[in-house]
């Protein structure tokens, strides 16, 4: 098997999901950092602290540490290492890569911006970095989407149904998390998840080209 035996999503699809989810993740970016959520964050912040179930929030603790930076880039390297293995190295090498560059996009913004996180009271867990965009957010919607989207031609329907499900609940819960335990604002937490899943699909969109370039030069 190669990476051209059976091709990805070819660019035509995920170009323009790309582009829009770019833009989205823009939007939202700019929104927050302008405060005009900043009510219904506070609301949500205090009223979620306010809820705040003991056993809950253990499952949140446990849920957001494996659901960290860390945990989602290991996602793609080890993914990213099977695929390679198996003789796709450039789906594997994309998989290993956009997380990657996805905690350098982050990273970059949350210290261009520079937003203060929620009110230390509120903190279940202590986080003290900037706040737009979440990490966790975005870095689990990188990799989970990466790897939806680099082995959706190789399953059958119902895996991928399957892979699809646990990644939307998975990237849910770890992004839900970091407002539940009062480290995160709702907006840092939605503009993470669109600039992840955005990084992700710009990303196979570059897989496909470079593999689509490649077959036509194989065939001259």
């Amino acid at each position: 098997m190669d990476d051209r035996a059976r091709p990805p999503l070819p660019a035509r699809l995920t170009g323009p999901v790309a582009a829009l989810l770019l833009v989205l993740a823009g939007v939202l970016v700019a929104i927050a950092y302008t405060g005009v959520l900043q009510a219904g964050d506070t609301e949500t912040a205090v009223g979620l602290a306010a809820d705040r179930i003991p056993g809950v929030t253990v499952a949140a603790v446990v849920v957001t540490e494996i659901g960290n930076t860390a945990g989602s880039t290991a996602v793609g390297l080890i993914g990213g290492a099977v695929l390679a293995y198996r003789g796709r190295p450039a789906a594997g090498l994309c998989l290993a890569a956009v997380p990657i560059v996805a905690s350098g996009v982050f990273t970059a913004v949350k210290r261009v911006l520079d937003r203060a996180r929620p009110p230390a009271d509120l903190q279940v867990v202590s986080a003290a970095n900037e706040s737009l965009p979440s990490g966790h957010a975005t870095m689990v919607a990188a990799a989970w989407t990466t790897l939806v989207l680099v082995l959706w031609p190789l399953l059958r329907a119902r895996g991928r149904v399957l892979l699809t499900a646990f990644a939307v609940l998975w990237a849910g819960a770890v992004g839900s998390t970091r407002v539940y335990l009062g480290v995160h604002w709702l907006s840092d937490v939605l503009a993470g998840w669109a600039l992840g899943a955005a990084l992700a699909f710009t990303g196979v969109t570059v897989l496909s080209l470079v593999l689509s370039r490649r077959a036509v030069r194989a065939a001259a």
